[in-house]
């Protein structure tokens, strides 16, 4: 039995000592090994001039092992408190608690326990240099948006634990996230920390900083004014949008309500997303610019073709009216655009086949997202035309019947403004290099809605319907044109808007103005031009853009 008892001790300790000992000694540095990571910071978020609009500062969150505290000054001769008791003592003042919440916190047996969270490198620093056995911290980053609420429906939010969850933050998350690091360690059964044992440690990679097109000041302004013309008329929300349409950056996209993304907590959930980019509605009568440059591409109108405009008239059994009531009128096809006639423009676009309306909104990127690159862009809608049956046929011509969105309406109506030519919108200008350099996205794409000539007259039909000296839509010494377009939504409310483009004789600037559910019939050059106005004042003085001198262009409205 003897003989027996040994062979079998021998055995084992052959197997744990030989056959399997590196396996044991790996299941034993596994049980001992601790990892850590170390938090990367997330890249900034800048306006176009680099004035930080996102940034993530260094935290800290800081944890005890309750286990290793009572080990505390215990080989101090000098004083007789020690372990919990001299560390609450000494931490207390350094976190601003009282000693008993400090004495209760470090109480215990948990080998890890949070002290406090996300707390500044100063504090981390004090606490750490007590020397207190069992406590350390481990970095974090705290998202901060200095400018508040400005921007902050393209900026995005992110989530407590730094994920990305809206706007650019989510739509660039894998520039601006970086590569988190990590720390490994050895520990005792304690939960003390080996020093002779060895350590790795793989440093953090910070994210990119992102550079966008768009202006701090001008995109201020422009949810200033959004919001305030908002509140005066008692619409539901708005959108406005500042374009350049030669490049397509985007100098300012603003929705309201909108949300402080430092405080995402506080704000409604409908008031999270972009409007400006996700809300959809019937263009109303800006819509008519698009049926105009058609039939002036396609030869079928001209600027000053003659028609016969009643209030009402009759097209195939469908009886199409204008807003207001009038006399029968002789209008030019200018006339047409400056009294907003719908009658007039259907009698335009029976000139054209529906198909070839249709052609024409695709052309100026109707129907399709314009993919600027945030989350949550609608397409709108534009069926096909052999889907346009009944009052469609006609409705289209004249902005309804069809959805788009504000930033899809305001970069159509940007290919007047650049020679016929539409560019894809970019809010994105690119990313920050280290020396403060930009690399800049993909060039964005440029399609040819029409033709030069098409767009210089569509631009003169424009400046015709403003008044430089008594529209609401006018810009002080400057020449603009533009559109306004009312529409009534199912639901009963309305959706009014203003696009302009300034300056007319040299396009620079196209600024869209959308007001949604009006309780009544406002119309957009009553309700949104002001706005309109406000906002080229200050985007034409922002970007140090100078007035001509060539005054408004007048055209024949009437025959």
């Amino acid at each position: 039995m003897i003989m027996v008892a040994v062979l079998a001790l021998s055995g084992r300790l052959l197997w744990v000592q030989g056959l399997n000992s590196q396996a044991l000694a790996q299941e034993a540095y596994e049980q001992r090994s601790v990892t850590r990571p170390i938090t990367a910071l997330r890249g900034d978020i800048t306006d176009r001039d680099g004035t930080v609009l996102a940034s993530s500062v260094e935290r800290y969150d800081l944890w005890v092992n309750q286990v290793q505290v009572t080990s505390y000054k215990e080989n101090w001769t000098s004083t007789d408190v020690k372990g919990v008791e001299a560390a609450a003592e000494d931490l207390a003042p350094v976190l601003g608690w009282t000693v008993e919440e400090t004495t209760e916190v470090l109480t215990g047996d948990d080998q890890f326990k949070y002290l406090e969270k996300n707390v500044e490198p100063a504090v981390r620093n004090a606490v750490l240099s007590l020397d207190i056995p069992g406590i350390g911290g481990d970095r974090v980053a705290d998202r901060i948006y200095p400018a508040g609420s400005v921007g902050g429906n393209v900026l995005g939010y992110v989530g407590a634990d730094g994920t990305a969850l809206g706007g650019a933050e989510l739509t660039y998350d894998d520039v601006l996230a970086g590569t988190d690091g990590e720390m490994t360690y050895e520990q005792g059964a304690g939960g003390q920390v080996i020093s002779t044992a060895p350590s790795t440690t793989t440093e953090a990679v910070d994210g990119s900083d992102l550079a966008l097109t768009i202006d701090r000041d001008l995109q201020w302004k422009t949810q200033e004014v959004l919001q305030a013309t908002i509140d005066q008329w008692g619409a539901t929300g708005g959108a406005a949008v500042v374009y350049d349409p030669k490049t397509g950056e985007v100098l300012a996209l603003a929705d309201a309500p909108t949300f402080d993304p430092n405080d995402v907590g506080s704000a409604s959930s409908e008031d999270l997303g972009i409007r400006s980019v996700s809300s959809v509605f019937d263009p109303g009568s800006t819509g008519k610019l698009f049926t105009m440059a058609a039939a002036l591409e396609e030869g079928t109108a001209e600027v000053d073709s003659e028609y016969e405009v009643p209030y009402t008239m009759d097209f195939n059994g469908e009886r199409i009216k204008d807003s207001h009531s009038h006399p029968d009128q002789q209008l030019t096809m200018a006339g047409i655009l400056k009294n907003s006639s719908n009658t007039g423009t259907v009698q335009v676009a029976e000139t054209m086949t529906p198909e070839t309306r249709y052609d024409y909104l695709m052309a100026f990127g109707l129907g399709q997202t314009t993919d600027v690159g945030l989350p949550g862009e609608s397409a709108g809608i534009v069926r096909p035309a052999e889907d346009w049956t009944g009052r469609t046929r006609y409705t289209t011509s004249f902005g309804q019947g069809y959805s788009v969105t504000a930033l899809q309406m305001v970069s159509a109506i940007g290919a007047f403004a650049n020679d016929g030519v539409r560019v894809q919108p970019q809010i994105v200008a690119g990313v920050r290099e280290d020396d403060g350099s930009i690399s800049p996205v993909e060039k964005p794409e440029r399609t040819r809605a029409v033709s030069a000539e098409t767009a210089d007259e569509i631009l003169a039909m424009m400046d015709n319907n403003i008044d430089d000296e008594e529209s609401g839509a006018r810009v002080e010494g400057y020449a603009v044109g533009g559109k306004s377009g009312t529409a009534e939504v199912p639901d009963g409310t309305y959706t009014s808007s203003f696009i302009g483009v300034a300056l007319a004789d040299d396009p620079q600037l196209v600024v869209g103005v959308y007001l949604f559910g009006l309780n009544t019939f406002i119309s957009g050059t009553r309700a949104a031009a002001p706005a309109f106005s406000d906002v080229m004042t200050f985007a034409l003085q922002n970007q140090g853009i100078a007035p001509t001198g060539v005054p408004g262009r007048e055209l024949e409205n009437e025959w």
